[in-house]
Formats: C-alpha cells, structure tokens, sequence
C-alpha cells in the first residue's frame, strides 16, 4: 500500500518537489516507486544543469519498466543524489527520503500548478 506525505506538492506524473527555502527536492512518490517495481536504474542530469517543468529531466528504470521524469517545477540543479548511482533500489525502499535531485527554483509560483496531498491521493485513486 502505497503511503502519501503531506507538505509536499505533487504532480499528476507522480514526482513530487519538498520545499526548503529557495529550495527544492524533486522526486518520485511512494505510489511511483510501487507502480515501477524494483528499480535498477536511476539517470539523473549534471549539476548546473536547468530543468523546466513540465519537461523531461531524467528517467527510472525498473525490472519491468522505464519511466520519463518530468520535472513538477522549473530551476538550475545544485546537487544530484549521489547515493542513487550504486543503489537506485533506496527509491524502493523509502521514496521520500531518497530524493533524486535539489534544484534552485527559478519561479516559486509553479508550486501553485501541483497538487497537495489530498488532491494528489484522489488522483491516484482514480
């Protein structure tokens, strides 16, 4: 069963973003994570790079499949979660802890187009 956290804002693609400050840390949710099954694979951009939401930033590879990461907001990467080169299975085993990558957001008011817990649960439910 699938677990949801609140604070944080998610999108209809499953990413979620947590919010610190100027910050922010993207990556898959719980229920993301159990739709793909074990995951092998983690491809992640550089540091400086910039990622726009909406748009592709990466993707997870699983036993069974391989899926696009879209990025819920827009920012420069200041860090990449290194410790998903060697075990990208620590997304199976806590999604929210091992997020994928902390971006510096460029436009805060994107936060306003995902959605919170609530709304995000009843979107997986449907």
């Amino acid at each position: 069963m699938a677990t949801f956290e609140s604070g944080l804002r998610y999108s209809e693609s499953h990413e979620y973003v947590r919010v610190e400050g100027e910050f922010g840390y993207i990556g898959i949710s719980d229920y993301a994570q159990h739709a793909l099954g074990n995951v092998v694979y983690v491809d992640m951009p550089e540091v400086d790079d910039e990622v726009t939401a909406g748009e592709e930033f990466g993707a997870v590879e699983s036993v069974k499949a391989a899926s696009d990461l879209i990025a819920p907001v827009s920012g420069t990467v200041v860090e990449v979660n290194e410790a998903l080169e060697d075990e990208p299975e620590l997304l199976n085993k806590d999604a929210f802890a091992n997020w994928i990558i902390k971006v510096q957001l460029s436009d805060p008011a994107e936060l306003d187009n995902l959605m919170d817990v609530e709304a995000y649960k009843a979107h997986c439910e449907n």
